[in-house]
C-alpha cells in the first residue's frame, strides 16, 4: 500500500461498514425497546440483500483485479474499469456495502438502526465516491466523462 498513511489505511469503506454493522448489532441486542419488523418477509429480504451485496462486491473486485487496478479508494487507479459489473454501476462495491448493511439490519431486527443506512450512504458518497470520481476525472478526462454519461453512479 504505497503512499498511504495509517489514517488513510483505516479510513476505508470496510472499516466504516464494520462500524455501522457493530452499531446495528449492538442496538438490536441492547436497545430494542420492543420494536420489531421480524417475519418471513424480512428474513427473505435480508437474505436477498446480503447475498446481492456480497455478489456485487465479488464481481467488482474480480473485475478490478482482472483489469489490474486498485480497489483501495485512496490510491490512484491505473485504469478506468468500465467492463463487467461496472457497465451497470460506477460504484458496485459501495452499493454492495449498502445492501449488506441493510440486509444485516433486517436480519438482526435492528429497527432503530435503520437510519444508519442513509448515514452510511452519505459517508460513502462524501468521503470516498466524490474524491474518487474527481481523481478519475483528472486522470481519464474524456473517457471518464463518457463513462459517466453511460453509467449511473449507483444503479
Amino acid at each position: 500500500m504505497r503512499n498511504l498513511t495509517l489514517s488513510k489505511m483505516i479510513d476505508i469503506p470496510p472499516v466504516w461498514l464494520l462500524g455501522m454493522c457493530s452499531l446495528a448489532w449492538f442496538q438490536s441486542r441492547h436497545f430494542d425497546y420492543g420494536l420489531s419488523i421480524d417475519g418471513a418477509f424480512t428474513d427473505l429480504l435480508s437474505g436477498l440483500l446480503i447475498g446481492a451485496g456480497l455478489i456485487l462486491m465479488l464481481l467488482a473486485v474480480s473485475e478490478m483485479r482482472k483489469q489490474r487496478t486498485t480497489v483501495i479508494p485512496h490510491l490512484e487507479a491505473q485504469k478506468l474499469v468500465s467492463t463487467g459489473i461496472f457497465k451497470r454501476s460506477r460504484n458496485p462495491i459501495y452499493l454492495g456495502d449498502v445492501l449488506l448493511l441493510s440486509g444485516l439490519i433486517l436480519r438482526w431486527d435492528a429497527v432503530l438502526a435503520l437510519p444508519l443506512i442513509p448515514v452510511f450512504f452519505s459517508i460513502l458518497e462524501r468521503r470516498f465516491i466524490i474524491p474518487e470520481e474527481n481523481r478519475l476525472r483528472v486522470a481519464f478526462r474524456m473517457e471518464f466523462a463518457k463513462y459517466c454519461q453511460r453509467v449511473r453512479r449507483w444503479v
